[in-house]
């Protein structure tokens, strides 16, 4: 009896465990983690820190920052085998919420979705049930095409499109459901920030413009003005 009882709590503990890792995957795409900063990412890639673009200063700093992967690795005599095309990486307040893995078309060529769906639960077990994209879909989610498979928990996602593109390829999204919910909002106000001074930066620009064209003007002036003659 005491036997079958630690045996059932062992099994507990094994089941709970592999939840736990199974959790932890969702946050993962290889070597990149989310709610990394830029620094952290730049050196997995690895890639320069400083090509990371900023796409708005506030009401939060969001950046993205793009690695495509070396065709050929160092050393080597033949390309990479590597399927992956590109990566682009999205941070918000220089925290990672989301990576986009684009695979390359001629790696993929002639797989099936479930092909992928297959290769792809190797690391993150069973998808969910059949994908759907929901009302509230981002833009970037629209323009990844049909989704295929779905992985993930309530604190991140992770799904398998099937783009439209010619020759059209795979996408996976992983993404930290909060902080994308933090990115989507600070992305939608620094929008509306943006739109409410736009008047008040077109008449700064044309105010510049109008001094940079005296300043100009006034140094033709007087390079012009010292060698003139009749």
């Amino acid at each position: 009896m005491r036997i079958r009882s630690v045996l059932a709590i062992c099994a507990v503990g094994i089941v709970g465990a592999v939840h736990v890792l199974a959790a932890e995957s969702f946050s993962r795409y290889r070597q990149f983690e989310l709610g990394s900063s830029v620094a952290a990412v730049s050196a997995a890639a690895p890639t320069a820190a400083s090509d990371a673009r900023t796409i708005h200063q506030r009401p939060a700093v969001l950046q993205e920052l793009d690695w495509r992967p070396s065709r050929w690795k160092a050393g080597a005599s033949v390309p990479s085998t590597d399927p992956v095309d590109r990566i682009g990486f999205s941070f918000y307040n220089d925290q990672l919420f989301q990576i986009v893995v684009d695979y390359g078309t001629d790696s993929t060529e002639g797989m099936t979705p479930p092909d992928l769906v297959e290769g792809i639960s190797a690391v993150y077990g069973s998808p969910l049930n059949v994908a759907t994209r929901s009302q509230t879909a981002s833009q970037l989610e629209v323009e990844s095409g049909a989704p295929i498979a779905r992985w993930g928990d309530t604190g991140h996602s992770v799904v398998l499109y099937r783009t439209a593109l010619y020759r059209g390829t795979f996408r996976l999204i992983v993404t930290d459901v909060s902080l994308a919910g933090r990115a989507s909002k600070a992305d939608s106000e620094a929008r509306r920030l943006d739109d409410r001074e736009a008047p008040q930066r077109e008449l700064s620009r044309q105010q510049k413009q109008r001094e940079d064209e005296r300043e100009a003007a006034a140094k033709a002036r007087l390079a012009n003005k010292g060698t003139f003659y009749p």
